[in-house]
């Protein structure tokens, strides 16, 4: 499963800050049951613009981290908040098929 958002990072703030915070941050949720990894993007020709992608073995796994987060993680994403837009773009499920053009797999 992957939870996917958008962050748009005010005036004032930068991307290396916001990331500064997601490391912090994932580093402790991924202790969490089902965590399976995160990666933050930045969008070309747009610094302010960021997109998280947080992958979890079952949607249930990661309600369950967000119903009882960690307190540090609390902290850390109250302090970027004021820093940042963020628009949740959607949680989606594992693809049960994937089409990739001939070759592309050898790469």
């Amino acid at each position: 499963m992957k939870y996917i958002f958008e962050v748009h990072i005010r005036d004032g703030y930068t991307a290396e800050e916001y990331a500064d915070a997601w490391v912090r941050a994932s580093e402790i949720i991924q202790r969490a049951p089902g965590a399976q990894g995160t990666e933050l993007h930045r969008k070309i020709d747009d610094p302010t613009t960021l997109i998280a992608i947080a992958h979890w073995d079952s949607k249930a796994s990661r309600d369950a981290m967000e119903a009882q987060p960690a307190p540090r993680v609390k902290e850390i994403i109250r302090s970027a908040a004021p820093f940042c837009e963020i628009r949740v773009i959607g949680e989606f499920e594992e693809p049960e098929w994937v089409v990739m053009p001939p070759g592309s797999q050898d790469a």
